[in-house]
């Protein structure tokens, strides 16, 4: 029995010698450098001890070095784990003990506040910075440039996402080789994807959009990638008459639509311009088609689930819908009191099932079982509509999920940080509409009598406990917060009395 994905990788490869990996500082990966490097960390890795099936957790900042370690997990059979870079260090405490993983990869600036929490749960601690330097590398370079890929079935792990529920506990959503794998393949074929394509990837790769979709997609199609470490409209407006594809979430193109040189000219060579991780606005969508010729592709995907929708790559691209089930992917939309099927135009709960879909959540078997059908339907927590083209709509989400700027934020765990504050009696955090991030994280705070808080004071406060993507963009201050006859905070009205503060 092969490594089930990376065998994959291996029939796809185009020669050694082709382009796989230019960075933006001028370096260049082959798809040789590719099989050399991730061989090399392999064999560090089982050198640590590191049996297939045992996981390997990173927090280190995006780099060709770091596509390697993800790559080396793979080919050694450990269940690579990767860790938001602005997590803190009590976030991280929780995962780290969580998961147990026998190695931890972390950037050589942050290993000494670390080593005492990564003592603590026994695992051996690495460190990698983003121009191929830290331990790990230097290990790395005395190791061998071949290795034997340890043998993976589909239903094997290869990762684990975490993603926070709405208690504020992380679930640490399993992949299996197969998830991972179908999804690239099928994604591959939607997208038209091949040997000939060059992605500009701008993504994080901590999360399903940057690491699965960006980066096993050009695996599996041979293609390349200039691999950017972050947004930076310049580099990307550089690169466009070289590339073909890019994938961003929302405010990357809310952002190049209003940059000049974004225009017909400059994007010619482009084929697929392609949004994720949060709603388009409709007039984002129109206006970057009217500057530039071409019509974004949304979709919509999971972490627990990589990618469920896609817009058509020919037809049209509806602007406010996130296009069809993927082949092999099912969705239904059901009722949320009773789980019965709805007929197409009404608003219910979205439910998928397919080869993408998870495992189940680690360590969390009732969880699993609860969010699980008995026919294998995964409760998304999405609400959603099948129009009569069968498009797909995605109108709320049943759980009060915030998605800001293309990371999901979950209202409690804020919530239970803002009311360990003095002199604050209790708070509800909102999603509200943002042109730029999508949604605006924003708190509406009650104080205790007499108590005089402070907005920037809050935020501070914050700011030591939670990764700075999590942060409210603004607190607000009330009397008290809108119930109903039940007790429970009605968020819907927060929503509706501030739908306008970003505007």
């Amino acid at each position: 029995m092969p490594n089930h994905l990376f065998h994959a990788i291996r029939a796809a490869l185009p020669g050694q010698d082709a382009v796989f990996i230019e960075t933006q500082d001028g370096r260049v990966w082959t798809y040789g450098d590719m099989l050399g490097q991730s061989a090399r960390i392999a064999h560090v890795l089982t050198e640590r001890g590191v049996q297939p099936g045992d996981r390997v957790a990173v927090q280190v900042e995006k780099s060709a070095e770091s596509l390697m370690l993800y790559l080396a997990c793979v080919r050694c059979g450990a269940v690579y784990l990767p860790l938001n870079t602005g997590y803190t260090v009590a976030e991280l405490d929780y995962f780290f003990n969580d998961a147990k993983p026998a190695v931890i990869v972390v950037s050589p600036q942050n290993a000494d506040r670390l080593a005492e929490t990564v003592k603590g749960c026994g695992a051996v601690l690495e460190t990698l910075d983003d121009h191929g330097g830290g331990s790990l590398m230097e290990s790395a370079r005395a190791a061998a440039t071949d290795f034997d890929d340890v043998e993976r079935g589909p239903d094997d792990l290869a990762a684990i996402l975490y993603t926070s529920g709405t208690t504020g506990r992380s679930k640490g959503a399993m992949l299996s080789h197969d998830n991972l794998l179908s999804n690239a393949l099928t994604l591959r074929e939607s997208w038209r994807f091949t040997a000939q394509d060059r992605l500009i990837h701008a993504l994080p790769i901590f999360h399903t959009h940057g690491l699965f979709v960006a980066t096993n997609v050009i695996l599996v199609s041979g293609a390349s990638m200039f691999l950017l470490p972050k947004f930076d409209a310049d580099a990307i407006v550089a690169r466009l008459p070289k590339s073909s594809v890019l994938m961003g979430v929302p405010t990357f193109y809310v952002r190049l639509a209003q940059d000049d040189r974004v225009n017909h000219d400059s994007t010619a060579n482009m084929r697929l311009f392609i949004s994720g991780s949060a709603p388009l606005l409709a007039e984002t969508h129109d206006t970057f088609r009217a500057r530039t010729g071409h019509a974004i592709l949304e979709r919509y995907g999971m972490t627990e689930t990589n990618m469920n929708t896609s817009n058509p790559y020919d037809g049209d691209r509806i602007a406010g819908t996130v296009g069809f089930p993927l082949p092999g992917v099912d969705i239904r939309v059901v009722d949320m009191e009773n789980g019965a099927a709805l007929p197409a135009g009404e608003t219910g709960m979205l439910e998928v099932r397919g080869p993408n879909v998870f495992k189940g959540y680690w360590n969390m078997p009732e969880k699993t079982k609860a969010e699980f059908r008995d026919d294998g339907f995964f409760i998304t927590g999405d609400l959603g509509l099948i129009d009569e083209r069968g498009y797909v709509h995605i109108v709320g989400r049943g759980k009060d999920l915030v998605i800001s700027g293309g990371y999901n934020i979950y209202p409690k765990e804020i919530e239970s940080e803002i009311d360990l504050i003095d002199g604050v009696l209790e708070s509800a955090v909102i999603g509200v509409p943002h042109a730029d991030f999508g949604e605006g994280v924003t708190a509406v705070v009650v104080p205790k009598t007499g108590a005089a808080l402070k907005e920037d004071e809050i935020l501070a406060a914050l700011g030591e406990r939670l990764a700075r993507y999590k942060l409210p963009k603004r607190v607000l201050f009330v009397e008290e917060l809108p119930r109903n006859t039940m007790g429970k905070v009605q968020k819907n009205l927060l929503r509706e009395a501030w739908k306008d503060l970003y505007a």
